[in-house]
C-alpha cells in the first residue's frame, strides 16, 4: 500500500453501493471485508439472490459477511478483528450502533445521496424529485448513532432538471460521488479536521417509498403527477387503471391547459405525441407506458395496437 492507503471495511447492499465498492476495489486502498444484507428471495420462484455488493465482493475475492444485525457482541468482535482504519457505509440498510462506529481507527464514513441536512432517511433521491427540488447531491459524512445526523466532511451538488428521473439521478450521483469519496479517503484526517456540523432545524425526512404511493390521483395538479412519475421511475412506477387493467406510466410531461370542463382522469385526446389526460389543473401527456404482460412502449406504439383503450372521453381510474 502507498502511505495514504487505508485499510477499509465496506458496508452496503444495492447497486448504488456496488458502484462505490467497485471504485474502491480498483483504488490504492486495501479492502479487508465487505458487509451486506442477507440474500433475499426474489421472483416467482422466491430464489435467494445475493445483493449487488455481495456479487462485487465475491468477484474480487474479498471476504463477505452477512449478519442480520451488528448489535451483538459476537458480530462486533468479528468486525474488530479486521483491524480496519475506516468503515465506509453506502446504503447498507442496517442500523449501526455507536459501538460499531467506534471500532475503526478513523471511525465510519457514510455516503448519502442528498445535500444534508436536506432529506435524511431511506429515499433521498426519490423525495427530492417528488418535492420539486432544483438540486440534489452527495454528502460524505462522519457517522454517529443518529439518522444521517453526523458531521459533514464534503458535499457535491447535482442539478435536478425537468426530465430527471430517480433512475437517472441515481446513476449521476453514483458517478459524481465516487471521486468525492476517493478524495476524502486520500486525505481523511484533514477532511475530519474541517468537518461541519449539520443544522438540524433545516432537516427533512425522506421516508421509504411505498407501493401504495404509486397509484395516480388525477385530482392532483399535472405538475405534481409529473414529479411523482419521475420520482417513482424505476420503482414502484406510477400507474392508473384503464378498462380494469393496471397501466404503468413510465414517462410523461405537463401540458398547460388550465382548468377544463373535463373531469380529472378524462382522456382529452390521444395521438402520436402521447395520451393527454386532464388533471385538477393542466394535463399530463403520457409518452411512455406499459400494459400488463407487455413491456414499456411509446404512446404511439401502444395506440397502434390498443387505440380502443384510449378513446377521447375515457376515464382513467384512481383514488
Amino acid at each position: 500500500m502507498t502511505p495514504t492507503a487505508l485499510r477499509i471495511i465496506f458496508a452496503g447492499t444495492p447497486q448504488f453501493a456496488a458502484s462505490y465498492l467497485e471504485a474502491l476495489v480498483a483504488s490504492e486502498h486495501e479492502l479487508l471485508a465487505i458487509y451486506t444484507q442477507p440474500d433475499r428471495p426474489t421472483g416467482r420462484g422466491k430464489k435467494l439472490l445475493p445483493s449487488p455488493v455481495k456479487q462485487v465482493g465475491l468477484n474480487a475475492g474479498i471476504p463477505v459477511f452477512q449478519p442480520v444485525s451488528l448489535k451483538g457482541e459476537t458480530e462486533q468482535h468479528q468486525l474488530a478483528q479486521h483491524n480496519a482504519d475506516v468503515l465506509v457505509v453506502v446504503a447498507y440498510g442496517l442500523i449501526l450502533p455507536q459501538a460499531v462506529l467506534d471500532i475503526p481507527r478513523l471511525g465510519a464514513l457514510n455516503v448519502h445521496a442528498s445535500l444534508l441536512p436536506r432529506w435524511r432517511g431511506a429515499a433521498p433521491i426519490q423525495r427530492a424529485i417528488e418535492s420539486g427540488d432544483k438540486e440534489s447531491g452527495v454528502t460524505i459524512m462522519q457517522m454517529d448513532a443518529g439518522l444521517d445526523t453526523g458531521d459533514m466532511l464534503a458535499t457535491l451538488a447535482c442539478p435536478i432538471g425537468p426530465g430527471t428521473t430517480a433512475a437517472s439521478l441515481h446513476d449521476e450521483l453514483a458517478e459524481t460521488g465516487i471521486p468525492l469519496l476517493l478524495d476524502v479517503l486520500g486525505d481523511l484526517p484533514a477532511y475530519q479536521s474541517r468537518a461541519q456540523k449539520q443544522d438540524g432545524t433545516n432537516s427533512t425526512y425522506a421516508a421509504k417509498i411505498l407501493k401504495s404511493e404509486a397509484i395516480i390521483d388525477w385530482h392532483k395538479e399535472a405538475v405534481t403527477l409529473d414529479r411523482e412519475a419521475r420520482a417513482f421511475n424505476p420503482f414502484p412506477v406510477s400507474y392508473t387503471i384503464v378498462n380494469g387493467e393496471r397501466l404503468k406510466v413510465w414517462e410523461a410531461k405537463v401540458v398547460s391547459a388550465g382548468n377544463s370542463q373535463h373531469a380529472p382522469g378524462t382522456i382529452v385526446k390521444a395521438n402520436r405525441e402521447g395520451i393527454f389526460v386532464q388533471c385538477q389543473t393542466d394535463q399530463l401527456c403520457i409518452t411512455q407506458l406499459q400494459l400488463p404482460g407487455g413491456k414499456a412502449l411509446t404512446a404511439e406504439q401502444v395506440l397502434n395496437a390498443k387505440s380502443d383503450l384510449f378513446c377521447t372521453g375515457t376515464r382513467l381510474g384512481g383514488p
